[in-house]
């Protein structure tokens, strides 16, 4: 079966019955997912920062300039996430989604949570009319590695990525998020 013709949940462990069950992230959602995204930073080494965590995620949410699903249970607890930012592609003369960050809470890792993540990107890209969906993993990540080549991800022998670290002399550009004060403001959070 292609991932994108999965439904759009799956079990979370047969024996327990309990379903996995995802769908776009609001602004609403910000409490849950903020300690999630917390999570996920402290998961590739950086300090523990939920202010961080919350603001950022908060003006992302705020601006709509990522697109984020949850994964929750049946007692709608969130499991995990996976971000998305739009991007696009030269080559190919079309819109692409960035897979930048895909994150599932130990207790709920190796029971599907992950994959129905996935499946869902893979269904809003293409309802999207996004052409392909690019992330990066860690080398050491083999789990991830082993779940992305199921659902058919290729990984990429050709390119080598690189990074180069800018130092921002300003903020008021397009891709700028708003500061902490704008986004409770604008929420009332």
């Amino acid at each position: 079966m292609n991932p994108a013709d999965a439904p759009l949940h799956a079990p979370l462990h047969a024996q327990v019955h309990t379903q996995v069950h995802t769908r776009i992230a609001t602004l609403a959602d910000l409490d849950a997912v903020a300690p999630l995204f917390d999570a996920y930073r402290q998961f590739y080494e950086q300090p523990a920062d939920l202010a961080l965590a919350r603001h950022f995620i908060g003006s992302l949410l705020q601006t709509r300039q990522s697109v984020m699903l949850v994964a929750s249970d049946n007692q709608q607890t969130l499991l995990g996430f996976c971000q998305l930012y739009p991007s696009f592609c030269s080559l190919e003369a079309a819109p692409i989604y960035t897979l930048y960050d895909l994150f599932v809470m130990a207790q709920a890792r190796r029971r599907g949570a992950g994959k129905v993540l996935l499946q869902a990107a893979q269904r809003h890209a293409a309802e999207n009319g996004r052409v392909r969906m690019d992330l990066t993993t860690a080398r050491s990540n083999r789990a991830a590695q082993s779940l992305y080549a199921s659902l058919g991800w290729v990984r990429d022998d050709v390119f080598h990525a690189y990074s180069l670290r800018v130092q921002p002399t300003g903020g008021t550009g397009p891709g700028a998020l708003p500061d902490a004060a704008f986004v409770q403001d604008q929420t009332g959070l």
